[in-house]
């Protein structure tokens, strides 16, 4: 499972439409060979340099381990990397993972970010993003640091220019891209080395969080899964994947089957409004109601709020098992793009998500009868644009 619905955003979307599994050719392998050798010469000239890697706001399994995977790599060139993000772990397997593998990550709000020295960075780093998913990007734009390295298996966004991107949206996680570095020989993991096994250990839970327990797996990702299974610690990976439910997770759970609507098997819910820390039970809770009989498709969403920011924004994620629907596809085409061209989501095989800001209606207010008033007009909005897909010749969708 993931924190940030795999990189949920209104700039940057939910993982990469969903591909069948290909053979990797005689020319992609040649590619990542060239990609890799590239890689190299670009850590080569920034010798001793310091950078900063900057993850989603809501960082997955996959985007932690790659950037911990990215550090240890980047040490052998003597690079000093800080690994920062600036939302919350609230996925309580992704506590887990940094809590039991001591994981390098800090969390830096805007607030904090601004108060840095951000001159002391030779150079910023997206991993398993292109930077539409992270607050921290315009602050770092803004003191001038430069793009040096993406690697993210993402659909192309063209808006970053960095010294070196490797982005490959056929590949089904950026742990298998780092998995293949490692195998080239970029740094040589040791079983001996405990702080080698625990990286093996959080890039094979990436591995399988984003390949749905590799179960959307393509031939690249069992390879990259083989060799990580020679150092990986199974009883650590165990505790991680055996994390419970925190009582917030259960109570909007229990909030999304009481509130959900199901039309042509698919199950929509709103959730209304959900605290900034606790945004990550809205993907748990549609995985949840995808498993309910006769529902093929879950979506539900809620207004996320941080009295500290004064943020609000409209999140949702979505949930399928019908092999014909493209989430991708279908939150594109549902909530479309803005004014400046960035679809408000996407999605990858079997899951996606959705980010929509509030523009000037955001602000969380504590009147009850205001906010409950915002919440009818969001919820009824959404559904709308969600039942013009699920049923386009019935109309508007009916509302509790």
């Amino acid at each position: 499972m993931t924190d940030s619905d795999h990189a949920l955003s209104h700039s940057h979307p939910d993982p990469s439409p969903s591909h069948p599994a290909e053979k990797p050719s005689a020319s992609s392998c040649d590619e990542s060979d060239r990609k890799i050798q590239e890689l190299k010469q670009v850590l080569d000239r920034h010798r001793g340099d310091r950078v900063l890697v900057l993850l989603q706001d809501f960082p997955d399994p996959d985007a932690l381990s790659c950037a911990w995977a990215f550090q240890l790599i980047a040490k052998q060139y003597e690079i000093r990397c800080d690994l920062v993000y600036a939302g919350t772990l609230s996925h309580q397997e992704n506590i887990a993972l940094v809590k039991l593998t001591g994981l390098p990550v800090q969390r830096w709000t805007p607030q904090k970010a601004r108060e840095r020295d951000l001159s002391t960075y030779q150079g910023y780093v997206l991993i398993d993003s292109q930077g539409g998913t992270t607050q921290l990007l315009s602050l770092v734009q803004s003191a001038n640091i430069p793009a040096l390295i993406i690697v993210d298996h993402h659909n192309v966004q063209d808006d970053l220019k960095p010294e070196f991107a490797d982005i490959r949206s056929h590949t089904r996680a950026t742990a298998t891209i780092f998995t293949q570095y490692i195998q080239s020989g970029l740094i040589k993991f040791d079983t001996g080395n405990r702080e080698h096994v625990k990286c093996a250990t959080a890039l094979i839970h990436g591995l399988r969080s984003d390949t749905n327990g590799l179960m959307h797996a393509q031939e690249e990702d069992f390879l990259a899964a083989g060799f990580l299974s020679r150092f990986h610690d199974s009883q650590l990976l165990n505790a991680v994947l055996q994390a419970s439910r925190s009582k917030q997770v259960m109570d909007v759970i229990e909030r999304a089957l009481r509130n959900r609507v199901l039309e042509n098997n698919f199950s929509i819910s709103g959730i209304g409004y959900l605290r900034y820390d606790y945004r990550d039970a809205i993907p748990q809770a549609a995985d949840f109601l995808v498993t309910e009989e006769n529902v093929h498709t879950a979506v539900v969403y809620g207004i996320v709020y941080d009295e500290d920011e004064d943020l609000e924004v409209v999140i949702g994620s979505l949930r399928t098992n019908k092999i014909t629907l493209d989430p991708d596809e279908f939150i594109k085409e549902a909530f479309g793009q803005d004014n400046q061209g960035r679809f408000f989501g996407g999605g990858r095989a079997m899951a996606g998500g959705f980010e929509i800001p509030m523009g000037f209606l955001t602000g969380y207010n504590e009147n009850s009868e205001y906010t409950q008033l915002k919440w009818q007009v969001f919820d009824a909005q959404i559904k709308q644009k969600l039942e013009r897909l699920v049923d386009p010749e019935e109309g508007e969708i009916r509302t509790m």
